[in-house]
């Protein structure tokens, strides 16, 4: 599950802000009116949960798509470990 910082990092990258709590209301936002509403906010949980899903699934893929190509090459993972690589 996404965390309330992730989510203000992701929809306000260049704004400051200060969370004195767990809720929308808590933020204190530094300097400037807020930059999003509360259903954004909300919806931001969902994103950013997203996002981290498919970024392990890209991990995911990419190590495979690696042992493919070593495979084809006649290596292992324990070959490039014994090589320090």
């Amino acid at each position: 599950m996404a965390k309330m910082y992730e989510v203000l990092q992701m929809l306000c990258p260049n704004v400051e802000w200060y969370v004195k709590g767990e809720e929308f209301d808590d933020i204190d936002w530094l300097g400037v009116k807020a930059p999003i509403t509360k259903s954004q906010f909300e919806a931001g949980f969902a994103q950013v949960d997203a996002l981290k899903a498919q970024q392990d699934a890209d991990k995911a893929s990419a190590k495979s798509a690696a042992q493919a190509k070593l495979a084809a090459l006649g290596l292992t993972v324990e070959d490039l470990t014994a090589l320090g690589l």
